[in-house]
């Protein structure tokens, strides 16, 4: 089966398995390495990416369901200022430790921040729900989330 969507800002065209996931395709046909496979049940949620701008498990997605939608992985962040902001937040609070489930939470972060400005605590954890983090005990990211959203407060508001 042959799709087309864009990553990252590109057009991509590629031709897929019927069943084939999207995390299966970023990392194994278009050697994209931020979304990690860890269950592949969707429980972990290390495969998170942005598809038209909200955070899916990718793990959950057939590639050939994305034809004409817009994908977007921690790469294609690379010079985003809000998410230079999250990443800084992120290295000044110690927000990672083995570093495995960071982009996920990145990506998590970066949609929270930009589509709902979270007014606590509280809502900064249900806004990363989903995805687990097996080192850090998730204070030092909630922290760099709160730290990041402090910085970009006024902005869209």
């Amino acid at each position: 089966m042959r799709t087309s969507f864009k990553l990252n800002g590109s057009q991509v065209h590629v031709e897929v398995e019927d069943n084939e996931t999207l995390l299966e395709t970023l990392r194994e046909r278009l050697e994209t390495p931020s979304p990690k496979g860890a269950c592949t049940q969707g429980v972990c949620g290390l495969c998170t990416v942005l598809i038209n701008g909200q955070p899916i498990k990718s793990c959950l997605v057939l590639t050939g369901e994305l034809e004409g939608d817009e994908v977007i992985t921690l790469e294609g962040l690379e010079r985003d200022e809000l998410m230079k902001v999250i990443k800084e937040s992120f290295v000044s609070n110690n927000g990672f430790q083995c570093g495995f489930c960071t982009s996920a939470f990145l990506l998590r972060s970066y949609s929270l921040l930009r589509n709902v400005r979270p007014k606590n605590r509280d809502e900064i954890r249900a806004g990363l729900a989903g995805v687990l983090c097996r080192c850090t005990g998730y204070k030092s990211i909630v922290d760099s989330v709160e730290e990041a959203a402090s910085k970009v407060k006024g902005d869209n508001e």
